[in-house]
């Protein structure tokens, strides 16, 4: 295992004081329990707050700031962090008009979140949560009761955070991020494993001329090992079953997310982008919006997956409306 760290038991302390010195503008880090907050907190507005675990940077910590979230709790890596953290981040950010939750379809997450709801509302805190479940790839997994949350977690923090920073309250929070949940679909696809510093070997093996269609945030397997292809080939195993999955329609307009796993160089995530912005144009299907870049990752992961949302006009509106976090900055 060769990894730039200190001891595995701390890498995800000092990557937090780490971020707190580098962006000491914009998020202030809480120790035991762990969590990031944006300066400033609580605003006058619904708070948002999401978390999951470590390894997946910049999501959900790069996230935190102007426009996004209020608060993410980091896990261990790949561990799905307390209740505890939650229920600190969702006091610290409550500004009166409620919080809510944004949970990825992980087993551990879900159960957390919801002790933590309860444990606020013991407190007289209104909390709403919306579970994101993207992933076409598989219906159950190693960690997950149905489809995983993915890359639409990412898209769906900007746009509520949108609406809860020009003042949406929860109620309408809540059936905005369900409605982008819902029309939001992901694939992903591995070329290496990845290697938790605690375990210290990678989490499954790929020979060199192998690769697994359809993974898993945290290495789990997908729908199949394939013999390595060239990118086009890949980019139709992606985009095939998330178009047939919503299904999208000729006309759409959609926010086209290629996402890095965390050891793709960004010029492979151009070819990718090139590949599904040719699927995408065979169906009459335009790209409205898109994102490209490592958002949602799994270590040093080689691998990319897709995201696809199908817009309407007020989602565009929210899309680009300014954020100011670590990872996600426009318009300011």
């Amino acid at each position: 295992m060769k990894k730039l760290i200190n001891a595995p038991e701390n890498v995800v302390k000092e990557a937090l004081a780490g971020m707190a010195i580098a962006h000491a503008d914009l998020i202030q880090v809480h120790y035991d329990p762990d969590y990031l907050v944006r300066v400033g907190a609580p605003h006058n507005k619904v708070g948002v707050i999401s978390g999951g675990g470590s390894g997946h940077e910049p999501m959900h910590g790069g996230f935190v700031g102007y426009g996004m979230l209020d608060a993410a709790c980091p896990g261990a890596v790949f561990t799905s962090p307390v209740p505890d953290q939650m229920l600190a981040a969702t006091k610290a950010v409550n500004g009166g008009k409620g919080v809510l939750h944004i949970v990825k379809n992980y087993t551990g997450d879900v159960m957390n979140f919801e002790m933590a709801a309860e444990l606020a509302a013991a407190e007289g805190i209104e909390v709403a949560s919306v579970v994101t479940n993207d992933d076409v790839a598989v219906e159950n997994s190693t960690w997950t009761a149905g489809r995983r949350g993915v890359g639409v977690t990412v898209l769906l923090e900007k746009i509520v955070g949108a609406a809860a920073e020009a003042g949406a309250d929860l109620a309408t929070c809540k059936a905005i991020a369900e409605r982008v949940n819902a029309g939001g679909r992901s694939m992903g696809m591995a070329l290496t494993p990845c290697t938790v510093p605690q375990a210290g070997k990678p989490g499954f093996e790929l020979a060199d001329d192998e690769m697994e269609v359809g993974i898993g945030i945290h290495g789990e397997p997908g729908r199949r090992r394939e013999k390595l292809a060239p990118a086009r080939d890949i980019a139709e195993m992606l985009a095939g079953p998330i178009l047939e999955d919503l299904p999208f329609k000729s006309g759409d307009a959609v926010l086209a997310f290629v996402n890095g796993m965390g050891g793709t160089p960004l010029i492979e995530l151009y070819v990718m982008y090139n590949e599904l912005a040719r699927i995408l144009k065979d169906r009459n299907i335009t790209i409205a919006r898109s994102l490209v870049g490592s958002y949602i990752t799994s270590l040093e992961m080689a691998g990319v997956s897709f995201t696809l949302l199908r817009l309407d006009d007020e989602m565009i509106k929210l899309w680009d409306a300014p954020v100011h976090t670590p990872a996600l900055r426009w318009g300011m």
